[in-house]
């Protein structure tokens, strides 16, 4: 895999809900946190995502915020 962006965190897929259109993919990072993932029940079929599969989250975003208490 080649890809331009530069946010690639591997993790494993510790759980997925299945909706009617879109499912919710939370992806456990090595350290221990996780990331979620909405994505369509046409993606999540077609990557054959599932508990415990390898997977990489991508964020790609042309702003990150900065927030403080």
């Amino acid at each position: 895999m080649k890809i331009s962006a530069r946010n690639v965190l591997k993790g494993k897929v510790k759980s997925v809900i299945e909706g009617a259109v879109n499912a919710e993919v939370v992806i456990e990072l090595k350290g221990g946190e996780t990331v979620t993932s909405i994505i369509s029940m046409s993606s999540l079929k077609t990557l054959e995502i599932k508990e415990g599969k390898e997977v990489y989250g991508i964020v790609k975003a042309s702003n990150v915020m900065i927030a403080v208490d």
